[in-house]
């Protein structure tokens, strides 16, 4: 495992880091049940992988990770990192921050959490809550108590904020979002990196949706997520790529596509340039499968439709994806785009800014038999 200075932290970080928000579960309808043994089972392995870096956060996993990871750190003597966010959007009054940061805290087992995130930051969130509650204030306070070590942002919003945030002068760290599918963020990130901050990439992998390009390719999926993981570590400015890995196979996939890693060559390069600019790739929905949109009223299962969309995008198999999607009933137990009454809460938590509901009407008519 290679590792990596994490920007002025001082901290040497393992170049993949564990992604706590997809742990083990089983899940029928609106009932979920986070798998607590599988759960520390596969901590176990990434650490024992080279991993010293876990990310979580307040709410994933219905707000069991945390107390999962709370679990799998009884007793650990070697040190690892852990990262975890404070909910933006619950906060509501004052105190709310510091009422949030104690309980996560608690459910960790923990005296303090190495790198604490403004969770899914943009320009709202900033002037709504960062700003009217001073959480910046707050939080150097409980950094100055032992809380925290280090402030961080995750990021959701334009470049250019990423930018603003960077020149504050108060953050250690920041999460957002770059992949050879969204490049967006590629710019900002090397000018975070020249103020110090410690680079943490998410969805290296797109959530799964670079895979929906192997049939129009004829690429293998381990090679394909290989080359994903190679095009973000292959840029020096990031330091950890954290990858949501919900099982075990997966987990040694990812450990072994790092394993002695060499930078990519010119041809892999052209392969995935010529993917990215694929006209059916852009076609694609950008849902990274976070599921922040869920649960939703009606029990529509926003990012399986999604994930059967761009199936579709890719490969024109129309038939097929209809098959699927009419299936969602009887095998997930939820309701396809139909049910959707255009509450609008989806997308008020989605961290991509989709316009979810338009998508889902959409959805429905090409799928409609």
């Amino acid at each position: 495992m290679e590792y990596r200075s994490f920007g002025n932290t001082g901290k040497e970080v393992s170049v993949l880091g564990f992604g706590a928000m997809r742990l083990p579960h089983e899940e029928k309808g609106k009932n979920y049940r986070l798998l607590l043994e599988k759960s520390i089972e596969l901590m176990e392995e990434a650490v024992a992988g080279g991993i010293n870096y876990i990310d979580t956060a307040y709410p994933y996993c219905h707000g069991e990770s945390e107390k999962a990871v709370g679990r799998f750190l009884e007793g650990k003597k070697e040190k690892i990192y852990i990262s975890s966010k404070s909910p933006l959007w619950m906060i509501k009054k004052e105190g709310d921050f510091r009422a949030f940061l104690e309980e996560s805290l608690g459910k960790l087992g923990i005296d303090t959490i190495d790198f604490y995130h403004m969770h899914s930051l943009n320009e709202m969130l900033y002037k709504e809550k960062v700003v009217r509650f001073d959480l910046l204030g707050k939080a150097q306070k409980a950094k100055d108590e032992g809380l925290i070590s280090h402030i961080s942002f995750s990021f959701h919003d334009k470049p250019e904020m990423l930018k603003e945030m960077a020149d504050l002068g108060v953050f250690d760290s920041v999460l957002c979002q770059y992949n050879f599918l969204d490049r967006t963020n590629q710019e900002a990130i090397s000018y975070a990196k020249s103020k110090g901050l410690g680079i943490a990439v998410m969805g290296p992998l797109a959530g799964g949706r670079i895979f929906d390009t192997v049939s129009v390719y004829n690429i293998e999926r381990d090679r394909l997520a290989r080359l994903a993981l190679g095009f973000v570590v292959s840029n020096k400015d990031v330091d950890i790529a954290i990858s949501g890995m919900e099982d075990i196979i997966l987990l040694k996939k990812n450990l072994e596509a790092l394993e002695g890693f060499q930078a990519l060559g010119k041809d892999e390069k052209g392969l995935l340039d010529r993917i990215f600019s694929d006209k059916k790739t852009g076609q694609m929905i950008p849902c990274n499968n976070c599921g922040y949109c869920v649960p939703c009223p009606e029990d529509v299962a926003i990012p399986e439709i999604f994930k059967i969309y761009n199936y579709y995008k890719m490969t024109d198999l129309l038939g097929n994806s209809r098959f699927q999607y009419r299936k969602i009933s009887e095998v997930l137990e939820k309701n396809t785009g139909e049910a959707c009454i255009r509450c609008g809460e989806c997308e008020e938590k989605c961290p991509q800014k989709i316009g979810i509901m338009d998508k889902l009407e959409d959805i429905e008519k090409t799928f409609k038999v």
